[in-house]
């Protein structure tokens, strides 16, 4: 034991990573309604310090991220956005290089991504007043870029009629219940709870935002309650963290409600579909 705390094998560098979040920009070219930062912006505009990421920082993170794992270059922003994404994209040609977007500029950035990223996910939002737009640019960018990377994948968030014409874009698509724009709560849907009782992002994720902070998981922390470490320190350190260690032993004491940042999310690392 190691102060009231199980040790858990004493945390082999990595073990168990296999997802990491890194927030290129937090800059965003839409107003979804179901999105966190409209409130913010309105009740605490302080805290939102949207920009880019200074690519001289990425380079000195990329060295540090596992070969072979899965990074997904988005957190509360539109990778689109990001000026050196092409530069992001080769530097990450050890990784599965993933991202989630909009949409709204895959054709002007077609040249930077396309045989540059592995799966590319569309976020297709209930209620979106330009989802034909959207269509038309994704029926488009399909068509440029034939055969070749990325994979594309359909992501329905909330009550959608997809229809034919969607399911003719993409061989797989991912159905995802809405929940509350604050956070990961209030979901439309039951969530799934995993049945070790624990989360599975805890156990498999980290999330770096655009000034190098490291979080425990990509949910929506405005004020850094699941922050563990800075990459300046590294992310080896931030994931064989103390603080990171003491939030994992009290979900195995099912004592989530005591932990800053996990004690108002629903959300356990199992996405719930329809």
């Amino acid at each position: 034991m190691l102060g009231g705390m199980l040790t858990l094998g004493g945390f082999v560098p990595f073990n168990g990573l296999g997802f990491l979040n890194l927030e290129l920009t937090s800059r965003c070219n839409k107003s979804c309604w179901c999105c966190g930062r409209r409130k913010m912006e309105r009740e605490s505009p302080e805290l939102c310090q949207w920009g880019d990421m200074d690519y001289e920082l990425f380079k000195e993170i990329v060295p540090q991220i596992p070969a072979g794992i899965v990074v997904q270059l988005h957190n509360n922003g539109e990778p689109l956005l990001y000026p050196y994404l092409r530069e992001a994209l080769l530097d990450l040609q050890n990784n599965i290089r993933c991202f989630n977007t909009n949409g709204k500029l895959l054709l002007d950035r077609s040249d930077d991504i396309i045989g540059n990223l592995e799966t590319l996910t569309i976020s297709i939002v209930e209620g979106d007043k330009e989802q034909e737009e959207q269509y038309e640019i994704l029926s488009k960018f399909i068509r440029r870029k034939r055969n070749r990377p990325p994979a594309v994948i359909l992501r329905f968030l909330g009550r959608i009629d997809q229809g034919e014409r969607w399911k003719a874009l993409s061989q797989i698509t991912a159905k995802r219940i809405l929940h509350a724009p604050e956070g990961s709560f209030a979901y439309q849907k039951q969530v799934t709870v995993p049945e070790i009782g624990i989360c599975l992002d805890l156990l498999t994720h980290l999330a770096i935002d655009r000034f190098g902070n490291i979080s425990l998981c990509v949910r929506f922390d405005p004020h850094g309650h699941l922050r563990i470490g800075h990459v300046n320190q590294g992310i080896e350190q931030a994931w064989n963290s103390e603080k990171r260690r003491f939030y994992i032993q009290k979900h195995i004491e099912q004592k989530r409600s005591e932990l800053p940042g996990c004690n108002q999310c629903e959300y356990w690392g199992v996405p719930k579909g329809e």
